[in-house]
């Protein structure tokens, strides 16, 4: 769960502008983690959030080379560019791609480092993801489909 809950606390930090833990917390909650204040210090300190200026005030950011914005964005890029289907069976999720896009997905979900993936298996248009445990499957997928944009 916690694996999972870093990779989501990635995508809210690359799309959103988060300044407080409470905005943290409030952010998870409302895709699905039951989370208190005290778990999302513990994240913090285990990701190495740090606060950057912007134009606002501050907020929340990766330190450079780690998870950064950009890493984010390309994550993004490959999944918008290449993904055109998703489905999961069990502890598999299936990945349809256009042609030839597969093993760049793949190879983009292996570099997540997600613990609740095992591992990935890719031809040419498709790729299989292997969840565990089962029960993780909704959130990997919900994850995948945010980067998609559905």
């Amino acid at each position: 769960m916690k694996s999972s809950r870093h990779f989501t606390i990635r995508d809210i930090l690359s799309t959103d502008r988060i300044t407080t833990q409470e905005e943290l917390c409030d952010a998870l909650s409302s895709r699905g983690f039951d989370v208190t204040q005290a778990t999302v210090s513990r994240d913090i300190k285990e990701l190495r959030l740090i606060k950057i200026p912007d134009e606002k005030g501050y907020r929340y950011a990766f330190p450079d080379g780690h998870g950064s914005r950009s890493s984010n964005e390309r994550i993004k890029r490959v999944f918008k560019d290449s993904v055109t289907y998703l489905d999961s069976s069990e502890n598999l999720i299936v990945i349809k791609t256009l042609p030839g896009t597969a093993q760049t997905v793949a190879a983009v979900i292996d570099a997540i480092e997600n613990d609740l993936i095992l591992g990935t298996v890719a031809g040419d248009d498709t790729l299989f993801v292997l969840v565990k445990p089962k029960d993780a499957v909704e959130n990997v997928l919900a994850s995948f489909r945010r980067l998609i944009g559905e």
